[in-house]
């Protein structure tokens, strides 16, 4: 396994994360206990989840997750896992959390609560990667960096990142970070994928010139890039079709963003180019992602321990510039197909 660092901390990770947040809905106890047994046996050392999860949120499975990868923690050497899990972001943001009665925000009280909650579910001392799930829109940043670094402080958190922001919020954070002498954001969790290559129009510069490391989510499209919706229907247990019929609008709204004509469309010639290349689309995607220079580890996610096979191929495939120029083609040809 090549290691690899993440931005200029001691946090040195697999290329690609075990993401967790189907382990509890889509996917019992035990099953989740295999896939990250299965991910830890093949060298991943890195584990993603957030105390919101699992996924779509709800009120009564909001912690379930945290409590599923704390019991299969403490089966494992602690010092052998890099653990990253998240607050959070403020209920003024995209949607309000089913968690602390919707009153969510990014301040010293809110950030203090969740990350006792935080270790207490996943039996740990402390997190090696702590991370804002989403910006606050109301609480200055200065006041939420200097929560962060308490945490830092304390030896509860190591290192910390933030989650779906902007190429101004992280730069605005990582200086307001080095005026005021506290801990800065070393990574960045957004979406990143062959159907989603918004990151590469600026905040790519960001973390090119600042050394923060990108740790993409949703590097398969939540499944498009599988391929398994390009048949004549859709698999009646896959997670787009389940959201596609559930009762919350903006559940639905995101399926259509990731399941749509063009991601179809784009997805089809994808799985051409994989073909050609003798791999899976599926490995195409992972090793497409894991293979920029400001990526430290893509986070892929499973609900079986048979869909692991094809991901974690990609720790073995380098894609030639003949590939690259195909996929840079699909890009130039349906461009942005998530909007």
């Amino acid at each position: 396994m090549r290691y690899r660092y993440i931005g200029r901390s001691g946090l040195r990770v697999s290329p690609i994360c075990m993401g967790t947040m189907t382990f509890g809905s889509f996917c019992d106890k035990n099953t989740s206990f295999a896939i990250m047994d299965r991910a830890y046996e093949r060298g991943i050392n890195f584990y993603d989840t957030a105390e919101l999860y699992p996924v779509p949120p709800r009120k009564s499975w909001a912690g379930v997750t945290e409590e599923i990868v704390g019991e299969w923690l403490a089966t494992k050497p602690r010092d052998s896992v890099i653990l990253a899990t998240k607050v959070a972001g403020a209920a003024s943001g995209w949607f309000v959390p089913p968690i602390r009665h919707g009153l969510t925000a990014i301040d010293r009280f809110h950030i203090e609560r969740a990350v006792e909650g935080s270790l207490k579910r996943l039996k740990t001392d402390y997190i090696d990667l702590y991370q804002m799930h989403w910006p606050d829109t109301v609480v200055p940043i200065e006041e939420s960096l200097e929560a962060f670094d308490r945490l830092v402080q304390s030896g509860k958190v190591r290192y910390i990142g933030t989650s779906n922001d902007t190429a101004y919020g992280l730069t605005k954070a990582n200086e307001a970070s080095r005026y005021m002498g506290l801990a800065r954001f070393e990574s960045i969790q957004n979406n990143f994928s062959l159907l989603n290559r918004r990151f590469m129009d600026e905040l790519a510069t960001v973390c090119r010139q600042e050394k923060i490391s990108l740790l993409p989510y949703a590097p398969l499209a939540g499944g498009v890039l599988t391929g398994k919706y390009n048949g004549d229907f859709f698999p009646p247990d896959a997670r787009f079709t389940k959201y596609l019929r559930d009762k919350n609008p903006r559940v639905r709204d995101q399926a259509r963003r990731y399941l749509n004509d063009k991601t179809l469309e784009a997805t089809a010639l994808y799985m051409e180019i994989a073909e050609l290349a003798g791999m899976s689309v599926t490995t195409l995607a992972i090793a497409w992602s894991i293979r920029h220079d400001f990526v430290a580890s893509s986070i892929i996610g499973a609900t079986s321990v048979k869909q692991l096979d094809e991901t974690l191929a990609a720790l073995d495939v380098t894609l030639d510039d003949e590939i690259i120029r195909a996929c840079d083609g699909v890009h130039e040809a349906i461009m942005y197909p998530m909007g």
